[in-house]
């Protein structure tokens, strides 16, 4: 695969500031390893790339580092750290019983804010973290009475508000398991993936708000709830203060007010390491989705890793990162409670038309010192004209930023208009292992358009396609030794065959996850994008991300898609999908300035067959392009085989796409 990044690398974009690298929680987790854990090669508290070594070549030593620094309380102790390494089925911390629930409430300061919540209209609210051990105590005992025990099922039809952490805190607390959507999902699309749990209980709220509007999901709750036959009670919220209908539920209908205001007593269950704590699902985009299933202490030890080492987080911290429920940026953010600090729940568009730096606004009142957003955000603010710096965001010293590659230009953009010495922290993982592969920490240098380093106990390598590492070349990611919070199993696969087909089949015993990836030299990791999306012109590879980096910078073009089609014929399309500005029209002269703009930043041989106008590029809810799908709309497979419409954002699109194919082929055709 061809890439536009050449060798030598440049200068980092922003060098880790010494005093911020020396006080930070990883340099002091450096010194206590090296203290207690013989780390080796771990002089020097700054060396990110030494304590890395060490992590991934001392696999156990690292983790008993982690659970012991943090000080996880397990019930009864574990017999080893690691007492299988084959992948699948690694087997971790055996004998240890623990939850995450008593994890998570911990470490809260009982007057301060635990949980901040916002919504689009500007209001907000706290709930200390007194107040939050009293709800959750509430829901539970309320879950309890309803018969929930281990191993049964609660799902949750609901936006990102603080209903939704108490209620999953809830359910974990007492050994169940927690599954939530946002309601943004239509009520079949939810049911494709709760009915898979038979659940016992669902918590649903009357409506959510989104750029202006309140969607009132009253009759798509109730809809859900008829469709979920093993229900014993639905929990009904009133968020937006609209009144249930009287009609009759699927079971009990209880009112939240009722469920979470009761004076219990919290006790949380101690339950195995590898016992079942959430289920997330794959996109669905094509039949249904899978339930990827993660354990209690996997999740626990994985997010105190990557939020309390790599992203800083502690008591006095406040995170604030936009996303919804269906994400698996939603479990990692209220992971944030692990660590004792302060995280935010937000309702509403990230960009109303109405207040499009509401976000920055809710920063700066609240002091918040983790931001994290997406690739899409920050270009969307870049071509609006927002100026986040008219607020006071001093208290910010790092923006996360996941979903997609972020590209270089948005690098610069942070630093001009948002602060200079914010370091910027693409990372890139997956709801695979709900945590991330790659990102950075307060010690690592960051370069524009790169990740800093593969994340601490993560064994990252680009494999080539002889299966044998490589550096400064592009490869699949390939990950060689096991993570904690890999998957335990996927719902409804009994053999184990889905999950093994999903990440082991290409590299037995070793983890692909299916991204291109550029290992650099200097230590950091360049995303191209997904290796079952490359681009294959005339035996060449190319990535997808490296284009749609370049295009969209241009201030015409708010997002681009490019695809590579084999056709019926032997030959080879590789059209180039734009939505366009207001205002601005695909004429000779836009098209030239894009293939000159992909030509000098990649190479000519990333330059379209062709550029066409379309009025969106379709997405999974969880906003990542349908880069296969699209393909195979325009190779001719019919619809329904390609995917589902009600996992994406924009159905009406599939029909367009598919026009676009068949259109294609009768030209091809002619000219045959």
């Amino acid at each position: 695969m061809t890439t536009p990044h050449s060798t030598p690398y440049p200068e980092p974009f922003l060098p880790p500031d010494p005093k911020a690298a020396a006080g930070s929680r990883i340099a002091d987790f450096a010194r206590w390893a090296a203290r207690h854990q013989n780390a080796e090669g771990v002089e020097d508290p700054a060396d990110y790339q030494a304590l890395h070594r060490w992590s991934v070549t001392d696999l156990e030593g690292f983790w008993v580092a982690v659970w012991e620094y943090f000080d996880v309380d397990a019930t009864t102790p574990y017999e080893r750290a690691l007492a299988e390494e084959t992948m699948p089925g690694a087997r971790w911390f055996p004998g240890a019983t623990l939850n995450y629930a008593h994890h998570a409430l911990r470490n809260l300061h009982p007057d301060a804010p635990a949980i901040t919540a916002l919504d689009e209209t500007g209001s907000s609210y706290e709930i200390t973290g007194r107040e939050l051990r009293a709800r959750v105590a509430s829901v539970a005992a309320t879950l309890r009475d309803l018969g929930v025990g281990q191993g049964d099922r609660v799902v949750g039809y609901l936006p990102n508000t603080p209903h939704a952490i108490i209620a999953f805190l809830a359910t974990a607390s007492l050994g169940a398991v927690w599954s939530v959507c946002g309601q943004d999902y239509a009520p079949k699309a939810a049911a494709d993936r709760f009915a898979q749990l038979q659940p016992t209980v669902l918590i649903t709220t009357d409506g959510y708000l989104f750029n202006g509007t309140r969607h009132d999901r009253r009759t798509a709750s109730l809809e859900l709830a008829g469709a979920l036959p093993t229900l014993k009670a639905t929990v009904l919220v009133n968020h937006l203060g609209l009144a249930w209908p009287e009609t009759r539920h699927a079971g009990l209908a209880i009112p939240w007010e009722d469920a979470a205001t009761r004076t219990e007593h919290l006790t949380t269950a101690p339950v195995p390491f590898d016992h079942p704590l959430w289920i997330v699902f794959s996109s669905g985009t094509t039949g249904l989705p899978k339930g990827i299933v993660h354990g209690h202490g996997g999740v626990l030890l994985e997010h105190l890793k990557i939020l309390g080492l790599q992203s800083d987080l502690g008591v006095g911290d406040r995170l604030l990162w936009y996303t919804t429920t269906h994400w698996m940026m939603w479990n990692l953010v209220v992971s944030t409670l692990l660590t004792g600090a302060t995280t935010f729940t937000y309702d509403g568009s990230p960009a109303p038309v109405a207040r499009p730096d509401i976000l920055w606004e809710f920063a700066a009142r609240h002091k918040v010192t983790v931001f994290g957003t997406s690739p899409q955000y920050l270009l969307a603010m870049a071509k609006l004209g927002v100026e986040p710096a008219v607020h006071d965001l001093s208290a910010i010293r790092s923006i996360g930023c996941t979903g997609a590659a972020l590209p270089a230009s948005a690098y610069s953009w942070v630093r001009d208009h948002v602060g200079a010495g914010i370091q910027l922290a693409s990372t890139s993982g997956g709801t695979d292992v709900v945590s991330g592969f790659a990102g950075s920490a307060p010690t690592t240098p960051v370069w524009a358009g790169e990740l800093s380093a593969p994340g601490l106990g993560v064994a990252l390598a680009a494999y080539d396609t002889e299966g044998l590492p490589v550096r400064d070349q592009v490869g699949e990611l390939v990950v060689t030794r096991p993570m904690p919070s890999m998957p335990l199993y996927f719902w409804n696969d009994p053999d184990g065959s889905r999950y093994r087909g999903a990440y082991f089949t290409a590299y037995p015993g070793m983890w692909r996850h299916g991204d291109w990836i550029t290992h650099t030299s200097h230590g950091s990791v360049i995303v191209h994008g997904r290796s079952d999306a490359t681009l294959n012109r005339n035996g060449v590879r190319l990535g997808s991300a490296d284009i749609h980096d370049i295009v969209e910078r241009l201030p015409e073009i708010t997002e681009a898609l490019v695809i590579g089609a084999e056709e019926a014929d032997g030959g080879y399309w590789m059209p180039l999908f734009v939505v366009l500005a207001d205002g601005v029209d695909l004429d000779a002269s836009l098209r030239d300035r894009i293939r000159d703009a992909i030509r000098t930043g990649a190479s000519p041989r990333h330059v379209p067959d062709e550029i066409l106008a379309v009025p969106a590029i379709p997405h999974t809810k969880t906003g990542k392009k349908l880069e296969v799908p699209v393909k195979r709309l325009l190779q001719g497979v019919p619809a329904e085989q390609v995917l589902n419409p009600a996992a994406l954002d924009r159905p009406e699109l599939v029909a367009h796409f598919a026009l676009l194919g068949a259109e294609r082929r009768k030209r091809s055709t002619r000219h045959t």
